[in-house]
């Protein structure tokens, strides 16, 4: 091979890795808080700050508004995503139906090995919270109640959970910001303990009875 080819290869496997990079650290800064829904994203300041040019830079913002992380605002340019306080409420209610369908088909669960993605979640969440990770303490969160819903064995149900969280992500994250303000780090870690042991004691009404506790909206006020 040429080293022009070579170079050629080279230039194509660049550009996805710089947009990797891109949305890997945008959406840290969303998700930990550093940027805040509704703040303008000035491509200059982007570009300079993760040292990339605007081609990449603009693919990554691209993939982030298709994960409902940013919007693209007509002659303003790009801005972390917002929602109306009716859009949350609304997406929590929908959330808090399929987690209910979700429930009543899957406990009790038939097999001690179903219970592997809740207890892989929360040791993630155990170490992200000992580390001070805010955006893995995030990210476990989601796992446990992704993990949850696949529980009922519904492709279709944990498609469009799925999908209603990737909407929620944001504010979750505000969420779990604004209680590391007034708890303690293991609180969040303790609540879901309490609802994998619901889980595991396989009755259903208990485990909605913990989800009903559960907090999701306590620092959206």
């Amino acid at each position: 091979m040429s080293d022009v080819a070579a170079s050629a290869m080279d230039g194509e496997l660049e550009s996805p890795s710089l947009v990797d990079l891109a949305v890997s650290r945008l959406t840290r800064d969303i998700l930990s808080g550093r940027s805040d829904p509704g703040e303008r994203l000035v491509e200059e300041q982007l570009t300079r700050r993760l040292g990339i040019s605007r081609a990449p830079l603009r693919e990554a913002l691209r993939l982030l508004a298709q994960q409902g992380l940013v919007e693209h605002v007509p002659r303003r340019g790009v801005r972390v995503a917002t929602l109306s306080d009716r859009d949350v409420r609304e997406l929590y209610e929908l959330r808090d139906v399929l987690e209910r369908v979700a429930v009543h088909r899957a406990v009790p669960v038939r097999r001690e090995g179903d219970l592997a993605g809740l207890r892989a979640a929360l040791d993630q969440m155990r170490e992200a919270t000992r580390a001070g990770d805010r955006l893995a303490v995030a990210e476990s969160h989601r796992a446990f109640h992704v993990a949850l819903v696949a529980l009922a064995g519904n492709r279709q149900l944990s498609a469009v959970y799925d999908s209603i969280l990737m909407k929620l992500q944001l504010y979750m994250a505000i969420n779990l910001r604004r209680e590391a303000e007034v708890a303690q780090p293991s609180d969040g870690v303790h609540r879901h303990e309490r609802l994998f042991a619901a889980v595991a004691g396989e009755d259903p009404e208990a485990v909605l009875a913990v989800l009903s506790e559960h907090g999701a909206r306590s620092y959206l006020d």
